[in-house]
C-alpha cells in the first residue's frame, strides 16, 4: 500500500466540524483588535511619535510573514506522539493570548507611562511576540487537509468564516464603543470596561485552542521521505501553486483597501453616524454571514474556478458604487445600507477560497508524490502576501492625499471616491491572470 492510499479522510459530523471552526472566534477577536486600535492606543492614548508606531507595526508584519512560514515548514517536517500539529498550538497559544493582554494593556507592568521610548521598546517586543505566536494559525489550518475530506471543506470554511465574523463583530462593539473613547484616560489608569474584556479575550483564545488539542483527533503518522529543503523546492517547481499565490497576492491589494477604507467612507462620505452607523455595521455582518452561505453553494454547483471568477467579476462591477459620494443625495441609511452588503458579499466571498484550495492542493500534491506537505503548503504565501498586504495602506495613503472636495455639506478627499474603481481595475487584472493561469479544480476531487 503507498502512502497515499494509508492517509484516509473519512467524513465527520457537524459537531467535528463546528469545534475544528471555533478558535477562529478569538482569533478574529484578538487580531482585529491589534489591527483595529493599536495605532490609535500608542498614538493617541499613550502619545507614541506615530513614525515609532508605524515602525513597530511594520516590524510586527515581517514577524507574522516569517512566522507563519516557518510554523508550517517545522510542523510537517516533525511526528510526535502529539502528532504534527498539536504541539506548536500548545506552545504558541499561551504566548498569543500573554502577549495580546501585554500589548494592550502596558500599565499593567510598566510604571511609568509618561516614558515614551519605553513605550516604543515595550509595542516593538509585544507586537513581533504577538503577531509571530498568531503564526500557529497556520499551523491549525494546514490540519484541514489532514481532517476532513475535499467535500467537506466548503462547509468548514464557511463555519471558520462565519466565526471569523462574528468575532469581527465582537471586535468592532469593543473597539468603537468601549476601547476608544477609554483613550483619554488610559494613560492615567485602566478602565474596568477595557481590563475586564481585554482579559477575558486573551484567556479565551488559549483556552479554545488548547481545547482542540485534546478534541481534536492526532493525524495519522504518514512517512514523508523528502528533506524539508526539498519540500520547499517541490512547491516553488509546481507552477499552479505558485500561480494561485501570485493571483492572491495581486488581489491583496483590492481587499486591503476595502477593508482598510470601507467605515472611513461610511462615516465621511456616507455621512452616517450614531445610530445610523450601528445599523450599517449590523448589516455587515449579517450579510457577510449570508452570502457566505451563497458562495458556498455556487463553489458546490460551479466548481471552485468558476465561481472565483463570479466573485471577481461581481466585485469589479459594483466596487465603483463608492462615486456615489459625488452626488449629494447619497448621504443616507438606505445608500449605506446598498453599499456595505456590496462590500459584506465581495468579502465574504473572497475569505471563503484560501481555506480550501490550499487544503485541495496540499492534497493534489500528495496525490502527486505520497506526501502530504499541508504545513508548507499553508504556510509559505505568508511571505509574499504580507508584502502584498503592507503596501495597500500606502495605497489608501497616497490617494487620501488627494485634494479635499465638498459634496453638499460634507468635505473629504476625492481619494474617498476613487478608491472603487481602483480596485475594480486591481480585480480585473486579477481575472485576467487566473482565467489564464489558475487551477482550481482537479480530477481526483470527483472520485
Amino acid at each position: 500500500m503507498n502512502q497515499t492510499e494509508e492517509i484516509q479522510r473519512n467524513r465527520t459530523t457537524t459537531l467535528r466540524k463546528l469545534n475544528f471552526s471555533l478558535p477562529r472566534l478569538p482569533s478574529a477577536i484578538v487580531l482585529g483588535i491589534e489591527g483595529f486600535v493599536l495605532f490609535a492606543l500608542y498614538y493617541l492614548g499613550y502619545g507614541v511619535p506615530s513614525i515609532l508606531v508605524g515602525f513597530a507595526q511594520s516590524m510586527g508584519f515581517l514577524s507574522i510573514a516569517a512566522g507563519q512560514f516557518l510554523l508550517g515548514w517545522i510542523s510537517d517536517a516533525k511526528y510526535t506522539k502529539w502528532g504534527r500539529r498539536k504541539p506548536w498550538v500548545i506552545i504558541f497559544s499561551p504566548l498569543l493570548g500573554i502577549s495580546f493582554i501585554f500589548l494592550m494593556l502596558p500599565g499593567l507592568v510598566l510604571p511609568d507611562l509618561s516614558n515614551k521610548t519605553l513605550l516604543f521598546y515595550w509595542l516593538l517586543i509585544w507586537d513581533i511576540v504577538f503577531r509571530f505566536s498568531y503564526s500557529l494559525t497556520t499551523v491549525y489550518q494546514a490540519w484541514m487537509a489532514e481532517q476532513f475530506p475535499v467535500q467537506e471543506r466548503p462547509a468548514v470554511s464557511q463555519m471558520q468564516n462565519t466565526m471569523n465574523y462574528i468575532g469581527n463583530a465582537i471586535m468592532l462593539i469593543f473597539g468603537l464603543l468601549i476601547f476608544t473613547p477609554a483613550f483619554t484616560v488610559i494613560s492615567s489608569y485602566i478602565p474596568s470596561s477595557v481590563l475586564y474584556p481585554i482579559l477575558i479575550f486573551g484567556i479565551f483564545v488559549i483556552i479554545i485552542y488548547i481545547l482542540i488539542v485534546f478534541t481534536m483527533p492526532t493525524e495519522p503518522n504518514f512517512k514523508m521521505d523528502s528533506s524539508i529543503f526539498k519540500n520547499l523546492i517541490t512547491i516553488v517547481k509546481n507552477k499552479n501553486y505558485m500561480s494561485i499565490v501570485l493571483m492572491q497576492g495581486i488581489a491583496s491589494f483590492a481587499w486591503s483597501i476595502i477593508t482598510t477604507v470601507m467605515l472611513t467612507f461610511i462615516e465621511s462620505v456616507l455621512g452616517l453616524s450614531g445610530l445610523s452607523y450601528y445599523i450599517v455595521a449590523v448589516c455587515l455582518v449579517i450579510g457577510f454571514i449570508i452570502t457566505l452561505y451563497v458562495w458556498r453553494k455556487n463553489i458546490q454547483r460551479m466548481g471552485k474556478k468558476r465561481a472565483l471568477l463570479l466573485l471577481f467579476l461581481f466585485a469589479i462591477i459594483l466596487l465603483p458604487t463608492s462615486l456615489i459620494g459625488l452626488i449629494p443625495i447619497a448621504t443616507n441609511i438606505i445608500f449605506g445600507i446598498i453599499f456595505i452588503l456590496i462590500i459584506a458579499a465581495s468579502l465574504a466571498g473572497w475569505s471563503l477560497f484560501p481555506y480550501i484550495y490550499y487544503a485541495d492542493l496540499a492534497e493534489d500534491d500528495e496525490k502527486r508524490t505520497g506526501e502530504l506537505k499541508a504545513g508548507i503548503y499553508t504556510g509559505f504565501p505568508s511571505i509574499l502576501l504580507n508584502i502584498f498586504q503592507a503596501f495597500g495602506p500606502l495605497i489608501i495613503g497616497a490617494i487620501l492625499m488627494l485634494p479635499d472636495i465638498t459634496v453638499g455639506t460634507l468635505t473629504y478627499s476625492f481619494g474617498l471616491v476613487l478608491w472603487g474603481p481602483i480596485c475594480s481595475l486591481i480585480l480585473i487584472a486579477t481575472y485576467f491572470y487566473t482565467k489564464r493561469y489558475v487551477t482550481l479544480d482537479f480530477e481526483w476531487e470527483a472520485k
